[in-house]
């Protein structure tokens, strides 16, 4: 999972996009970069690290342009290497730079075929890298000099009907403007909105979340539907064209349950709001299996169950309470490689606050159990508190299924709850008692927000892929690059901050 940004403006973008990737910083904590364009000249920044620690005053200073786009990244499958940094960035046609968030389910096809048949060199193992080449081969197939709104989106037809996978992308071509556009089922999310300056102008921002928007003060216009692409000139003229011949809306719903915030809106679905309904739903359903319940306090591991866990001791009608305090410079214990640094983990990001605890029958609620390191940690702490009883909740189903559309969930063989049954489960984790939501009231509590939302892309908890690619041979392949060991012992590329050619983060 990572987090994009686009913008294009009347003045200089470059700390817009700074305070942008802030604001998505909770996507990807591995890398951070962004490319600006002024009169068809690129200047970039990009290295491992969070945000505030990439970009410096000497940085900014040279990233100047009206307009660039920017990305946050967590690594998919293993590498973490400086030179998988993005965006990424190729001279011909023109000169294009792309940052990606999601997977491509035929990289390796496609990495064959520009090699063979397009005549391209990739650098990396990165799939965004490949989707770059894919999109320069097809803007360049176009033949034109200076190239045209219909020749962009033709480019990116091109694209649809060779990739393969969940993907949103921003892009930047010199001189010309922003391209942005989603995969055929919006399996990734992307959305965009403007606002005017002062004497009129029309600037436009595309993001991986509304809340980015909202915080740089521009109005949602729409999400970006799936297959259709949004291009923007560096004149400030919006275009708009569905480029694939076939798509349907089929978003992954693992982002209401944890990655994205609570205050954005995607496909006009309020995350907050589902979230809500999610606890609403599990109160429902604790109600119908245990109506003689003895729970006396709800607690919500922090931060993305905080909000169901309301919901959740509302409908109880029990205590709903702060009892673990979170070290927020700790990063997400479940992308973490090898199983003891998770562990460790764990312990330095939660502390238990024991009045919270001591001799009460208390409800921990989560909102997934992924390979359960944390629940068991947490569960234990509990009862280390001094409660009698430790109940556990799970605001989604039991994640049974590797994603492969650009979240991290890590190899079937590692998740918790694959090949397991629920009383399996719950002794593993240690629980006096536990209750997954169920799948159909998931869905519910996020279809309740746009009723034209009709389905969603489920296959953690089904096995069911959408994109209908991924063989059991896909799997095993993935497998071995996401599996801790890959994770503690694949070295990174050998390379330096920035790609062959560029010097001091300039390009051109």
């Amino acid at each position: 999972m990572c987090g994009i940004v686009g913008i294009v403006g009347k003045r200089d973008v470059n700390v817009q996009l700074y305070d942008a990737l802030t604001i998505l910083q909770h996507r990807g904590q591995d890398a951070a970069g962004i490319v600006t364009c002024q009169n068809g000249r690129m200047a970039q920044q990009k290295a491992n690290g969070l945000v505030q620690d990439v970009f410096r005053t000497r940085h900014m200073e040279r990233l100047v342009g009206t307009m660039g786009i920017g990305h946050v990244r967590y690594p998919t499958a293993g590498n973490s290497g400086p030179a998988l940094a993005q965006p990424f960035y190729v001279n011909s046609p023109y000169g294009i730079a792309l940052a990606h968030n999601g997977n491509l389910t035929n990289a390796d096809k496609l990495s064959e075929d520009l090699f063979k048949t397009d005549l391209r060199h990739v650098n990396t193992d990165s799939d965004s890298e490949v989707l770059l080449n894919v999109f320069a081969h097809e803007l360049q197939m176009q033949g034109k000099l200076k190239p045209t709104p219909d020749d962009i989106f033709a480019a990116v037809a091109g694209v649809h009907n060779r990739v393969s996978g969940g993907y949103a992308t921003v892009s930047l071509i010199a001189s010309y403007g922003l391209v942005a556009f989603r995969d055929p089922y919006g399996i990734r999310p992307l959305v965009y909105g403007s606002r005017k300056t002062p004497d009129g102008f029309d600037e436009y921002m595309v993001a991986s979340e509304s809340v980015a928007l909202d915080v740089l003060g521009f109005t949602l216009i729409d999400d970006v539907a799936p297959g259709e692409a949004i291009y923007i000139t560096e004149a400030g003229e919006l275009h708009r064209r569905q480029c694939a011949k076939h798509s349907r809306l089929v978003p992954c719903i693992f982002e209401h349950v944890y990655f994205a915030r609570p205050d954005s809106i995607m496909d006009g679905i309020s995350v907050y709001k589902a979230r809500l309904r999610q606890g609403e739903k599990l109160a429902d359903k604790i109600l119908r299996e245990r109506p003689n319940h003895d729970i006396e306090v709800v607690i919500p591991i922090p931060d993305s169950s905080r909000v169901a866990g309301q919901a959740l001791a509302h409908g109880l009608g029990v205590k709903f309470r702060e009892g673990l305090v979170k070290n927020r410079y700790i990063g997400r214990t479940f992308i973490m490689p090898g199983q003891q640094q998770r562990r460790k983990s764990v312990r330095q990001k939660l502390n238990p606050i024991g009045l919270e605890f001591k001799g009460k029958n208390v409800l921990l609620v989560d909102d997934s159990i992924v390979r359960g390191t944390t629940c068991q940690q947490i569960i234990q702490m509990a009862r280390d508190a001094g409660a009698k009883k430790v109940y556990f909740a799970s605001a989604a189903p039991a994640v049974k299924y590797p994603n492969v559309y650009g979240i991290d969930m890590p190899t079937a063989n590692e998740l918790i709850a694959h090949g397991r049954t629920h009383d399996e489960i719950c002794a593993e984790i240690g629980a006096d008692w536990l209750i997954y939501q169920d799948l159909e009231d998931l869905i519910a509590a996020s279809t309740e927000g746009n009723t034209k939302v009709t389905e969603f892309d489920c296959a953690v908890f089904t096995g069911k892929y959408i994109t209908g690619d991924v063989t059991p041979e896909y799997l095993a392949k993935l497998a071995k690059a996401r599996n801790d060991l890959a994770k503690t012992g694949k070295k990174t590329n050998n390379l330096s901050d920035e790609p062959i050619g560029l010097h001091n983060g300039s390009m051109g």
